[in-house]
C-alpha cells in the first residue's frame, strides 16, 4: 500500500505542487535591491536612533546657541553669523558619520553581507542602493532639521539683535549646505566601511580623516598647511555651510565639488574592492 501511495504523489503534475517558501522567480532587479536597502535601513534599530539622535541633537543646539547669544558683546565672530545656530553640526557629523559606517558594517559583523551578495552576485548594485537610500534619508532627514535649528534660534534672537531670514543672501545656501555636509560624511564614513569592513576599524579611520588629520595640521606654520587642511573632507565641506570664511578656505561651491569628489573616489574604490574582495 506504501509504495502505491508513493507512486501515486510521483505522478502528480509539477504544476499541481506548492510552491517552495522563499523562493523568488525571475531576475533580480536594482529596483528590488533598492527595496531591500530600504527595508534594512528600518527595521534596523540602531540606525534609526542615531539618525534620530542627530536630527534632534541639532535642533537642541540650535535653540541653545540662540539663546546663548542674544547680546553680541563678546561673543565670536562665527556666533553671529547666519551659520552660528548651526554649529551642532560638530556632533552631528560625528554621529552621521558612525551611522554611514554602521550601515554597511552590521552587515559584515552579524554575516548578512553573504547572503546579500549570494543574491546579487553583481555585488555593485547593493552598494549603489546602500547610497542612495542613505542619501535619500539621510539627506532629507538633516536638511530639515538644519532648516529647524536656524528658526528655532531665530525666534530666541528675535528682539536681542538683529535675525536672519532664509531669504536674506546666501542663508538658504548655508543651512542647507548643512544637512549636505553632514550628508556626504555620512556616505564618506558608508564608503570607508565597504572598505575596512570592520566597524571599529572603519570608525578610527573616520574620525582620523575629520578630525584628527585637520587637527594635526594647525600645528604647523605656514600657508601650505592652510591650503591642505582646505582641500580635506571637513575643511572643503565646511566652506560651503558656514558664513565665515576662514583663511585658505575655498570659496562655497569649489569647496561643495571638492567634497563631493572625496565621496565619489571613496565610493568608487569601496565598488572595486567589493568586486574583488570575498564577502
Amino acid at each position: 500500500m506504501s509504495q502505491a501511495l508513493s507512486s501515486r504523489r510521483n505522478d502528480v503534475p509539477a504544476r499541481q505542487l506548492p510552491p517552495a517558501v522563499g523562493r523568488v522567480d525571475g531576475p533580480v532587479t536594482f529596483r528590488g535591491v533598492l527595496a531591500s536597502e530600504w527595508l534594512k535601513f528600518w527595521t534596523l534599530r540602531s540606525t534609526v536612533l542615531v539618525l534620530l539622535a542627530a536630527m534632534v541633537a541639532l535642533v537642541v543646539f540650535g535653540a541653545v546657541i540662540g539663546h546663548n547669544t542674544r547680546h553680541v558683546a563678546g561673543l565670536d565672530p562665527e556666533d553671529v553669523v547666519a551659520s552660528g545656530p548651526l554649529q551642532g553640526y560638530y556632533l552631528g557629523q560625528l554621529l552621521i558619520g558612525a551611522l554611514g559606517v554602521m550601515v554597511v558594517t552590521n552587515e559584515y559583523s552579524s554575516g548578512m553581507i553573504r547572503a546579500t551578495l549570494a543574491a546579487v552576485p553583481r555585488r555593485v548594485p547593493v552598494l549603489l542602493a546602500k547610497v542612495l537610500v542613505f542619501a535619500g534619508v539621510v539627506g532629507t532627514g538633516m536638511v530639515a532639521a538644519s532648516i529647524a535649528a536656524f528658526l528655532v534660534a531665530q525666534r530666541f534672537l528675535a528682539g536681542y539683535r538683529p535675525t536672519y531670514s532664509l531669504s536674506d543672501p546666501h542663508v538658504l545656501r548655508v543651512v542647507v549646505g548643512t544637512g549636505i555636509y553632514l550628508t556626504l560624511i555620512g556616505l564618506l564614513g558608508g564608503a570607508i566601511g565597504w572598505i575596512v569592513r570592520s566597524t571599529p576599524g572603519a570608525l578610527v579611520t573616520l574620525l582620523g580623516t575629520i578630525l584628527v588629520v585637520p587637527v594635526l595640521l594647525l600645528l604647523f606654520k605656514g600657508s601650505w598647511a592652510e591650503h591642505l587642511r582646505a582641500w580635506l573632507p571637513t575643511g572643503a565641506g565646511q566652506s560651503f555651510s558656514t558664513s565665515l570664511r576662514m583663511p585658505g578656505a575655498l570659496a562655497p561651491w569649489p569647496g561643495l565639488v571638492v567634497m563631493v569628489a572625496w565621496v565619489v573616489c571613496a565610493t568608487v574604490l569601496a565598488g572595486v574592492l567589493l568586486r574583488r574582495r570575498d564577502a
